[in-house]
């Protein structure tokens, strides 16, 4: 029986999919989570607590871990720790992409640096930091540009800016959200659709299991994930030129194994730009919108990878799906989501899950980093299912009250 040690942060929301996916590939699982979790044992397996934010003591104790009962697979299932993930499977001779390849992936600097290196088209950007450095390199870039963090994920902290008294005001809340001293990242805005991918890397070669369309303008000044739809609508030509420039991307940043999960901009003339690449698959519950053609889920291809383990073709269902994330538009404690019932009434959808409990604190981006939660659909065509989506998420109603204020107990009402 393979040995699998999942690495699973507190606040991820993808435990329950990598957990069933490793039941259902027969592997032996052993949890290992950043702090004492009560409830790790009814996930199946073992657990260890591993100090993610200390890469050196962390990869000490899967060492130890791994000569007491030998490990075939370390799998991180978020940002947080797929360096970890790297390092320990580095350190113990197993198959995974080097260290340094995917710690790039989690500094945007670094990233946009080496993709620009390596020739892929690249939006002008500078690298500085202080809130003051951030707005004269906007004035320097030209507007409209956009603003973030070195490293952050779900599009905290990322800000467009139009002007120079918008730049300064941008700059100076990025940086309180960056944190003291941390670096920043300006770049020209880059018009145009946005499309992700989604791939497996074997062997230093990437195969897209499929493109996802963002029917949602993210024109700024925040940039909330909202509709998610494949198949992808656009012609051939264009994903041709997508998947082309996915794999340019995976080669320059050095991966060589496991998913990756990549947003681009499609621009005028044709214009096909890599926005970031990430060392893991979509992130929340979104994965669940992806089934293949026997059936399988994201997280079996992924689990089933990292052991090795034999694996079919890995073709998308015929059936076209999508998913709504919920973004938090609204400061305030969540007394409960009505219209729930309503919305999964909707022909087509396949589930409401609200994933915020009521009495949540709502921080709506640039600050925040969390989503209320994820309405799914399916249909015989990419419109139908955009059109369920909008229908099921216009059906939904947020209960609030003021920063303090007593919150109630029902998650979700009809």
């Amino acid at each position: 029986m393979p040995r699998l040690l999942l690495l699973l942060p507190t606040t991820t929301y993808r435990a329950p999919d990598f957990v069933a996916a490793a039941q259902r590939a027969g592997a032996e699982l052993m949890i290992g989570t950043d702090r004492p979790q009560p409830l790790a044992g009814s996930l199946g397996g073992g657990s260890v607590v591993l100090p993610f934010d200390r890469l050196d003591l962390a990869v000490e104790a899967i060492v130890a871990l791994h000569r007491r009962s030998p490990l075939d697979a370390v799998l991180a299932v978020d940002d947080q720790a797929v360096e970890l993930a790297a390092a320990a499977s580095h350190a113990l001779g197993l198959a995974a992409s080097p260290p340094a390849a995917v710690a790039r992936t989690r500094d945007k600097a670094a990233q946009r640096r080496r993709l620009t290196e390596a020739g892929l088209d690249q939006p002008a950007f500078r690298v500085v930091q202080g809130a003051g450095a951030a707005a004269r390199a906007a004035g320097e870039l030209g507007f409209p540009c956009v603003i973030k963090p070195t490293d952050r994920a779900a599009s905290q902290g990322v800000l467009r800016v139009d002007d120079p008294d918008g730049a300064t005001a941008a700059a100076a809340r990025v940086a309180r959200i960056a944190g003291a001293g941390a670096p920043l990242v300006v770049e020209r805005f880059l018009p145009g659709e946005e499309v992700a991918v989604e791939a497996l890397v074997v062997g230093g070669r990437t195969a897209v299991v499929t493109v996802w369309d963002k029917p949602d303008p993210l024109d700024g000044p925040t940039f909330p994930e909202t509709l998610y739809v494949t198949p992808s609508r656009h012609p051939g030509a264009v994903l041709s030129a997508v998947q082309a420039e996915t794999a340019k991307a995976v080669v320059a940043l050095g991966l060589t194994e496991g998913p990756v999960h990549a947003e681009l901009r499609l621009g005028p003339g044709g214009r096909v730009t890599v926005l970031e690449v990430a060392a893991r698959s979509i992130g929340g519950h979104c994965s669940r919108a992806l089934r293949l053609e026997d059936h399988a889920s994201l997280e079996d291809v992924i689990v089933r990878h990292a052991l090795r383990l034999p694996m079919e073709g890995v073709v998308r269902e015929k059936p076209a799906s999508g998913v709504a994330m919920l973004p938090v538009t609204v400061d305030g404690i969540l007394e409960r989501v009505a219209g729930c019932g309503r919305a999964r009434s909707v022909p087509g959808v396949t589930a409401v899950d609200i994933t915020l409990s009521p009495g949540s604190r709502l921080v709506p981006l640039p600050e925040g980093d969390r989503y209320l939660g994820f309405v799914f659909a399916k249909g015989p065509t990419p419109a139908d299912v955009e059109a369920r989506l909008r229908q099921a998420t216009g059906l939904l109603e947020v209960r609030r009250r003021p920063p303090g204020a007593a919150a109630a107990v029902r998650r979700c009402a009809r």
